[in-house]
């Protein structure tokens, strides 16, 4: 008998391209993890680019009577973006965005990230209301649907109260953009009964005073248990009514395929003080007092918070010091201009005159001081993450408190903690709206541990939502996590009231069920998901997706995140003792998915809570299938100098049949030569540039300083630049050794070439195969003659290449070298001696994975704005996905994460980046030239003393 979702996916088949319907073992498990701590494995994944496609899969899944659960980022943490059946996706296509009001107002698309849309915003100093812990990886639709807020935006600044307009799917297929006049009267033609069913329920709840009142006050806190019953009394209006229960309802109401904020003022003045207490009184007691006052944001931390982070690389000396039993705030003020900043500091200042503290407060402005207060309060989730035992999960749950019980609450929390044994839960949150996080660890592999989480959760309910009145879920959502406890929280009338307007939106129950409503009760702890010991270099993980937006294969195969997913699963069926067949098929399969298209840059780590590099997971595997090649490297090593003239005359060689066989002959001999099983030859590239001269014959137009007492440098030219020239449309033009002699020339340098420099390499080509020994032997090597070459260190040491530079730079066992990116060198000591006159060009500029690691981007930015006028930077390109020899083998990924580029830089004369192989790629996916930010420099730069060059 044929399945029903095999049915739906050969009926969707005939409408969506295949690569859409996802269907197979390792992607649905992959693609169907979320950040919460429950698995649910979709049957089928389809990825939809269009209304008109959501409304083909709801319609096509209503006919079989398959159950939909709507996905953005998958950042949440309630088990509300998990499904055992169709799981719907964002594909590419919902980027677009519109700035309405000169600001005042944005309409967004549902796969905007949160972060994007505010910088959409910033020249106009306005931002969105919501600003979630995620919002540099969630997405607006997943904001929207989970009323999700953050540190500083409150309630008044949330989804619900900023929201202006909407378009939505419902369930039955119809369409509303209540921004539209003619879609407002179409669909109070063809749902008229739905509006005036709203109007009713509006005005029996309103006349009920009790549940009105009831309704009031727990949306005086924050909330998100339960659908948004608030919008029942705030308005009278059907359609308004409508808008509002939209938000937060989790995907269970209809799929957001679009919405307008009324943005708020996004304050350039900052100022932060941590503030610390005898107590966790004294701290809610203060924080009471300031609620009237100009604070941006309150955020508690409870000792037990602080103390996971004291040791942490930079922190305050004094969290050590600290009392048990002492709590802190940090207090962030903002204003306009700097005049505002310090009236609304004084405000705040004056309310906590007579409120004791262990310290003076002082409020500052040093963004560096800003910065790190705002890192302790953000890395106490992460702190216990790190530190949690492997092989459990971490839980951070999310509740409020009225603001004037809240010391009465943590302390009761607190107890409960104690009572049953969660001795490393730690206690912070949003202290003006009463919103706290515990963080804890858990295990759900023994049905012990599970009790224990179940009786805790239960007495968490009962004094929350019961005793104290306040919100099971502050701002998570709901999800499966808190569905048993709606009830409890609202009341049989209010719960009666949301099981009402669920069956009026979706009488089938097609839209994510069990999540908000459920009648199981113990749908909270079903499907746990297990987290087995996979790596050292993974276990840690917590799967909360902060890392997929920069990953360049986010779009073609695998996430940082979803690598660790398969890679535990493969783990679990072996530790399980699974046959042999099912591992070895996921194996297979992960084979392209985790390791082959993996371009292990290293920008997860950046974004990553706890600091984990999937790439070095990615290269340890490698390292296991290569090594059996560590000879053939090994001679590679020895033997560097003729391999890079071999490369050379590849090139040489290859251009010559291009100019024989044309692009598409060279593509296709290529082709026949791997299908022979020569697959070292790789795939032909367009972009492909001319060999690179050698380097006795890159002769600079610039002559050196004739100056005996000139300063010294060293330039090392990397082994991509050795090889690879100019592109083959750029003629005679010089390649980047002789323009980098040219500048430091200019700038009255003395340049040093290491001796043997044909031969030396940092090492990262073998090391991105995992052949650890050689990368490591030939970084030595390199090491060691640019100590020579650099006088021990005495002059400082460029590299043209950025990669190269971190490689060597992270692995420097010699600290006394000054090692320096080329645009790194020219920006912080060139600029200074040379005169520069800006061109009045628009250029891209590409900011290298290894340029953001190394905290050098802003650097690369500026240095491209003292150059020309207009710099764009492409914001979906986070890494080029060349990654070296993958643009040749894999380049399916390098085209995968430049497929917006050429949108992109529209309008714009040339690129520039600082590593030759990243301009290959970009060069082939753009339209435009792209080539080392040096030439431009070059270009526009004259010495500041012509006596120098002459």
């Amino acid at each position: 008998m044929t399945s029903p979702y095999t049915e739906l996916q050969s009926a969707l088949s005939a409408h969506l391209p295949e690569d859409r319907l996802i269907s197979d073992e390792l992607r649905t498990l992959a693609y169907g993890t979320d950040a919460s701590f429950y698995r649910l494995v979709p049957q089928l994944v389809v990825r939809v680019e269009s209304e008109e496609e959501v409304q083909l899969v709801l319609a096509e899944c209503a006919r079989r009577g398959l159950p939909v659960t709507f996905r953005a980022a998958g950042t949440s943490l309630s088990g509300q973006a998990v499904t055992d059946s169709v799981l719907i996706q964002l594909g590419n296509g919902w980027k677009d965005y519109q700035i309405l009001d000169d600001g005042q107002a944005i309409r967004l698309k549902p796969g905007i990230i949160g972060a994007q849309a505010n910088k959409y915003l910033a020249p106009l100093q306005r931002k969105i209301g919501p600003d979630p812990a995620s919002i540099n990886a969630c997405m607006i639709g997943g904001i929207a649907a989970n009323n999700a807020s953050g540190m500083c935006c409150g309630t008044a600044q949330n989804s619900y109260n900023t929201l202006r307009d909407v378009r939505v799917v419902f369930a039955d297929g119809g369409l509303l953009d209540t921004s539209s006049p003619k879609s407002v009267a179409a669909f109070k033609a063809s749902h008229g009964e739905w509006l005036q069913r709203l109007q009713a329920l509006g005005e029996a709840t309103r006349a009920n005073t009790e549940l009105a009142d009831k309704i009031r006050h727990k949306y005086r806190l924050k909330n998100t248990t339960g659908y948004s019953l608030n919008a029942l009394v705030d308005f009278t209006e059907p359609l308004e009514i409508l808008k509002h229960l939209l938000i937060g309802s989790e995907g269970t109401l209809g799929f957001i395929s679009e919405i307008t904020y009324n943005t708020v003022p996004d304050y350039p003045h900052k100022a932060a003080a941590l503030i610390y207490f005898p107590d966790m009184e004294a701290a809610c007691r203060a924080t009471t007092a300031m609620k009237p006052s100009p604070v941006a944001a309150v955020e508690l931390l409870d000792r037990a918070a602080l103390r996971a982070v004291q040791d942490m690389p930079g922190m305050p000396s004094d969290l050590k010091d600290l009392p048990e039993g002492a709590a802190a705030l940090l207090v962030d003020v903002r204003g306009s201009d700097d005049q505002h900043l310090e009236s609304n500091i004084a405000q705040v200042e004056a309310t906590l005159e007579g409120i004791k503290t262990l310290r003076p407060v002082v409020f500052t402005t040093d963004i560096k001081t800003y910065e790190l207060y705002w890192k302790i309060r953000k890395g106490t989730f992460p702190a216990v993450g790190a530190e949690r035992v492997i092989g459990t999960t971490v839980i951070i749950e999310d509740v409020a408190f009225p603001l004037e019980r809240l010391a009465e609450g943590v302390i009761e929390l607190q107890a409960l903690f104690r009572k049953y044994h969660y001795d490393e839960a730690i206690l912070f949150g949003h202290a003006l709206e009463g919103n706290l996080h515990f963080v804890f660890t858990q295990g759900f592999d023994d049905p012990a541990e599970v009790k224990r989480y179940q009786a805790l959760m239960d007495e968490v309910a009962q004094l929350v939502a019961v005793k104290y009145g306040g919100s099971l879920k502050a701002e998570h959502g709901t999800g499966r996590n808190m569905a048993p406890y709606v009830e409890l929280e609202w009341g049989s009338e209010a719960y009666a009231l949301m099981k009402s307007i669920k069956q009026l939106f979706d009488p089938t129950n097609l839209l994510n069920p069990d999540v908000i409503l459920s009648d199981n009760a113990q749908i909270h702890l079903q499907n746990l998901k297990p987290l087995p010991e996979a790596d050292p270099l993974v276990d840690k993980c917590i799967e909360c997706g902060f890392c997929e937006a920069v990953c360049p294969s986010r779009r073609l195969t695998l996430t940082p995140r979803q690598r660790i997913v398969i890679w535990r699963e493969l783990q679990r069926r072996r530790q399980a003792g699974e046959p042999a067949a099912d591992i070895d098929r996921l194996a297979e399969a992960y084979q392209y998915q985790g390791l082959d298209t993996c371009a292990a840059d290293g920008l997860c780590s950046t974004q990553c809570p706890v600091g984990i590099n999937t790439g070095d997971l990615v290269r340890s595997l490698r390292r296991e299938q290569n090594f059996k090649h560590l000879d053939k490297a090994q001679w590679i090593a020895s033997h560097f100098d003729g391999v890079t003239r071999m490369a050379r005359g590849g090139i040489k060689l290859a251009n010559l049949g291009r100019k024989i066989l044309g692009d598409s002959g060279m593509s296709a001999s290529m082709t026949g030569l791997r299908k022979l099983g020569v697959g070292a030859v790789g795939h032909w590239r367009p972009s492909m540039p001319q060999a690179a001269k050698p380097l006795q014959k890159s002769q600079p137009r610039v002559a050196a300083p004739a100056d005996p007492q000139a300063p010294s440098v060293v330039y090392w030219p990397s082994c991509a630049t050795r090889v690879f020239g100019v592109s083959s449309a750029a003629g005679q033009q010089e390649d980047i050794k002789a323009v980098t002699l040219n500048l430091l020339h200019k700038a009255g340098y003395r340049v040093i070439i290491p001796e043997g420099i044909d031969s030396l390499c940092c090492g990262m080509p073998f090391q991105s195969k995992g052949l650890f020994e050689v990368a490591d032997k030939k970084q030595s090597e390199l090491l060691a003659a640019l100590h020579k070459a650099s006088n021990q260190g005495e002059w400082p040491i460029v590299t043209d290449t950025s990669p190269c530079n971190m490689k060597l730079d992270e692995g420097n066992l010699l600290p006394e070298l000054q090692l320096y990116e080329a645009s790194e060198f020219v920006a912080e000591h060139l600029l200074p001696r040379l005169q520069i006159k800006p061109k009045n060009d628009r250029i891209a500029l590409h900011v290298t994975c290894s340029t953001t690691r190394r905290g050098k981007g802003e650097l690369l930015i500026k240095l491209a704005q003292a150059c020309t006028e207009t710099v764009v930077l492409p914001e979906s390109v986070t890494c080029c996905g060349f990654a070296g020899d993958k643009g040749f083998q894999q380049p399916e990924l390098n085209a995968s994460s430049l497929q917006d580029l050429s949108r992109e830089v529209a309008g714009c004369v040339a690129g520039y980046s600082n590593s030759r192989t990243c301009e290959l790629g970009l060069e082939e996916h753009a339209g435009i030239r792209y080539q080392s930010i040096l030439y431009l420099v070059d270009e526009v730069s004259q010495p500041v003393n012509r006596t120098i060059a002459e």
